[in-house]
């Protein structure tokens, strides 16, 4: 079965923080699948983040697409079979990605949305940068395709997530008085009807355990990873 297994396209590097993690679950999944030593089949490209924070904090998303349209072309050359993109936040320009390549795109919100379906959920509260919170390309997929409500914290609190996030979590610094700032937005979402929590920003369930929240949460990290592992052994 191992040599039918396809090849996952991973796009990292944003921040590698998190691209390790996508590295790692793949291969634990993959293992825990198929049993013995089998691990993933995958080609991972990444890219240098300061980059992209530059160029997202001046709006400079046409270029960022290109980028990762570059890259997904790389992926595709070097005989991938679909196209993973290791973020949350710059699934903002995945049509650049899906108008570039022949093979399959995952999308993280198509993921993360079914999960949150199977979990019979219907007013979930969403964590992670002020673009994935703010813009609609994440909870379009969410509220349009899956039925969902979705909630994000008040502006003072995306903001203090969003700092959190650039500041510390993809320098790799994990800090506990920014996992208490989380809890506490997470306890806030619950109050205001959240029956779960997805955390939109593949660092963040490096800084907040599921064991420390009253409701479920979605680790998109995982969610995604899970997806491409399926759709590598055609499950």
């Amino acid at each position: 079965m191992a040599q039918e297994m396809k090849t996952i396209g991973m796009i990292g590097g944003m921040s590698w923080e998190s691209s390790k993690v996508y590295y790692q679950y793949t291969n634990e999944i993959t293992r825990d699948r198929l049993g013995g030593s089998h691990s993933a089949k995958s080609i991972m490209a990444t890219v240098d983040f300061a980059e992209i924070e530059r160029l997202s904090f001046n709006d400079g998303w046409d270029e960022i697409g290109q980028i990762m349209s570059e890259n997904a072309k790389n992926l595709e050359r070097a005989g991938a079979d679909m196209v993973l993109l290791c973020t949350n936040t710059i699934h903002l320009v995945s049509t650049a990605i899906t108008d570039a390549v022949g093979i399959p795109f995952l999308h993280i919100a198509d993921a993360t949305g079914e999960a949150v379906q199977k979990k019979n959920l219907g007013k979930v509260g969403l964590l992670g940068t002020k673009f994935t919170m703010e813009k609609d390309f994440y909870t379009k997929i969410l509220e349009d395709t899956y039925g969902l409500e979705v909630l994000v914290p008040s502006e003072g609190e995306r903001q203090a997530i969003h700092d959190i996030i650039y500041k510390e979590l993809v320098k790799g610094k994990f800090t506990e008085a920014s996992k208490q700032i989380g809890l506490q937005q997470i306890r806030n979402l619950i109050e205001r009807g959240a029956e779960g929590v997805i955390l939109g920003c593949t660092e963040l369930p490096i800084l907040i355990p599921d064991s420390e929240v009253a409701v479920p949460t979605f680790n998109t990290t995982r969610i995604h990873a899970e997806k491409a592992v399926d759709m590598a052994l055609g499950e």
